[in-house]
């Protein structure tokens, strides 16, 4: 008898060290000046960012400029042997962020953001980049970014315009990418391609733009504007960098004799909005 009883005490001091032992997989927040939140599971300083993993393995990170990062929030913890539902964690009501992350939204399997872009941008005749360029700017790529305003998604759609886009699912990348690029494709068109004012107007309403005749005196909408405008060039002029180094490049290995300026045409990169008028001039859908 005292054996048996001893056996049952070491097991039950078994599985109470086995609970406290369970590894605790605990993720990290940023929230950024700008309101929103971007999960990660761990973080380093590459240059003038902060590059953000958003997955175990490294695979995924989103690269943010570390002046744009407020702080830092514990993540949500889960033990190995929890059994809960795989639903997005919110914060507790009246903390920092807490109307930042979509309440109660489940996971979903992974979307190559790449492909869906480049799908919607195809579709409505409009340059990837300034695409991906605007979902920087609203959400920094958090499919489940909510602003305090209620504007959602990657592309931070409020829920009138979204219900007008046909958009039933805004925090479904696919849908939120459709319906945001098709809706900066009307406002191009609205504003005979002036991709300022397009822009201007995707942030603070068409109603405004037309009230004060141009980007409207606010502060967030102006830095808003060139925010965008600035990494837009910056990606044409670093893919015009890379153009004009393989074009080198290939003469060179076929014995043709080069320029000394060749490889310099990103010197001469257009403006964004020139460069808009000519990547979308055609109709959208064609």
């Amino acid at each position: 008898m005292k054996f048996r009883n001893l056996c049952r005490l070491v097991v039950a001091r078994t599985a109470i060290f086995a609970m406290t032992v369970l590894p605790c997989l605990a993720s990290e927040v940023a929230v950024l000046k700008n309101g929103f939140t971007i999960q990660h599971e761990r973080r380093e300083v590459v240059g003038e960012v902060t590059r953000l993993y958003v997955n175990k393995d490294g695979a995924s990170f989103v690269d943010v400029p570390t002046t744009e990062i407020d702080h830092y929030e514990a993540g949500p913890e889960l033990t190995a042997a929890s059994s809960l539902p795989p639903f997005a964690k919110t914060a507790k009501d009246g903390a920092p962020g807490a109307s930042n992350i979509a309440p109660g939204f489940p996971a979903r399997p992974k979307t190559d953001l790449n492909q869906v872009v480049n799908e919607a941008s195809d579709h409505y005749r409009l340059d990837p980049d300034l695409v991906n360029s605007v979902i920087k700017a609203e959400s920094g790529f958090n499919v489940r970014a909510v602003s305090p305003k209620g504007a959602q998604g990657l592309m931070q759609l409020m829920p009138g315009t979204a219900a007008q886009l046909g958009v039933p699912n805004t925090f479904d990348a696919q849908q939120n990418v459709e319906g945001g690029t098709r809706y900066l494709r009307e406002l191009l068109e609205r504003y005979n391609f002036d991709l300022v004012k397009a822009l201007a107007a995707y942030n603070a309403g068409p109603q405004r733009v037309e009230q004060f005749g141009g980007v409207p005196p606010y502060y967030e909408t102006r830095a808003y504007v060139a925010r965008i405008v600035r990494d837009f060039n910056k990606k044409k002029t670093a893919a015009k960098k890379t153009s004009g180094a393989t074009a080198t490049t290939q003469k060179a290995a076929a014995g043709q004799k080069t320029s000394p300026k060749a490889g310099t045409t990103a010197s001469k990169s257009q403006s964004a909005t020139s460069q808009m008028r000519a990547s979308a001039s055609k109709p959208a859908g064609n």
